[in-house]
């Protein structure tokens, strides 16, 4: 049966296409209005929100929010469905965000804001419009540009940027902690205007093109209703302000980039890639908005002696055959200078021995690590006639027994 797509009335959000079949279509008089279709069972709109009917208007901006982006078609490219749920999304939103409109759907229900629903309606009627401005706000970044009309840009205050910076400390300063200075280029709040961007004795005024609110609205008919596009105001560049007679000190733009010196304590127990973070202390913010942060990572420089795993101290000790065999007192170097301790008779090379409490303190100042010692024995050089003579009677005197290891390496049976 052949048939054709005629095209129904329209409700604030849905367009929707009825078939009919071609003779039903032929039993139609010429010039005859289109035929509605039936009207679609639509939910409430504070459901559609999972909203309270009470609810504040922050608790449904906040939930049109979470919901338009779950069920944005971008994200789901080809789904019906969700295509479905987010034209039901904006059309709760665009009533309930209107005092207006939401005092009549509280009253009346869809028929307070649908001219279409129930056969009735009110004066002005429902035109329609969506204005995809949050929509801009949620999406702007996601998407890499702006949303329904090209970037927006902020007429109210605006946070500074955050800067990032190296410092290379000490081993030692590392681990006991320091006062640094640190210098850096930041934009700061123009001295002269004090961040207006006004020549001295002038203000700005107000942008006659958006009424100083930044943004300009464009509103397009489609076949799906009056869609409402927002981007920054042309003429004003989005701040909302014009300036005739422009700072000389910061050329209208209210901030200046000036060489800052800052002292920062560096905490004791730091480590290599760790960062200090230092709030308010980056770039200035704009339309008194506050100031970002700066970041500061720390290099620590390699010790010649030590080195560290956590909060733990590591080095090695050279100790002659004759400290090894016999035992004695070794001066052993901390970070905290050198401290003496005795190692037994009979010590072997690579032995490894610990102090409790000479590692790196805790960054978060609770306890201490410890540090290891590996001891390593130096074999004699450059011996006498009778240095090697006598080492040699030394040797012969030696039996079996005073070389365990020796004897339990040739006693092992080797595999064929």
């Amino acid at each position: 049966m052949r048939g054709r797509w005629q095209a129904a009335p329209l409700t604030p959000v849905f367009s929707r296409l009825c078939w009919h079949s071609g003779r039903g279509a032929e039993r139609r008089s010429k010039g005859a209005a289109l035929r509605p279709c039936m009207a679609e069972q639509k939910r409430d709109y504070y459901e559609v929100l999972g909203v309270q009917k009470g609810a504040a208007e922050a608790e449904i901006k906040k939930a049109y929010r979470k919901l338009a982006k779950e069920n944005h078609p971008d994200l789901h490219p080809d789904d019906k469905a969700a295509e479905a749920r987010f034209k039901e999304i904006n059309e709760a939103y665009e009533v309930l965000s209107d005092s207006g409109k939401r005092s009549r759907y509280d009253q009346f229900g869809f028929a307070g804001v649908d001219p279409n629903y129930g056969g009735g309606g009110f004066g002005g009627g429902f035109d329609g419009g969506f204005d995809f401005g949050d929509l801009g706000d949620i999406f702007g970044s996601f998407f890499g540009g702006g949303f329904g009309g090209g970037t927006r840009t902020r007429s109210g205050p605006q946070r500074g940027e955050s800067l990032r910076t190296r410092l290379t400390i000490t081993f030692e300063e590392a681990a006991f902690g320091c006062e640094k200075d640190v210098s850096l280029d930041r934009v700061e709040e123009c001295g002269e205007c004090h961040g207006s961007g006004a020549a001295p004795g002038t203000s700005p005024e107000t942008c006659s093109n958006c009424g100083g609110t930044g943004q300009v609205q464009q509103r397009r008919q489609t076949p799906m209703g009056v869609f409402a596009t927002t981007s920054a105001c042309p003429r004003c560049g989005g701040r909302g302000k014009i300036i005739s007679s422009p700072c000389k000190s910061c050329g209208g733009t209210g901030q200046v980039r000036q060489r800052k010196t800052l002292k920062v304590t560096i905490p004791a127990g730091i480590d290599n890639g760790q960062i200090v973070s230092l709030r308010g202390q980056g770039n200035a913010g704009k339309s008194g908005g506050p100031a970002g942060d700066l970041q500061i990572v720390i290099t620590v420089q390699p010790h010649p002696l030590f080195t560290r795993e956590g909060n733990n101290v590591y080095c090695d000790a050279p100790i002659t055959f004759t400290q090894a065999a016999l035992g004695g007192e070794l001066e052993i170097p901390t970070i905290d200078g050198k401290v003496k301790y005795d190692i037994p008779e009979g010590t072997q090379t690579g032995a490894t021995f610990r102090l409790r409490g000479k590692g790196i303190p805790n960054v978060s100042g609770r306890g201490r690590g410890d540090q290891f010692v590996t001891v390593n024995i130096e074999t004699p050089r450059n011996l006498n006639r009778e240095q090697k003579e006598a080492l040699r009677k030394f040797s012969e005197s030696l039996k079996e027994k005073n070389y365990e290891e020796k004897k339990g390496f040739f006693n092992k049976k080797t595999k064929k």
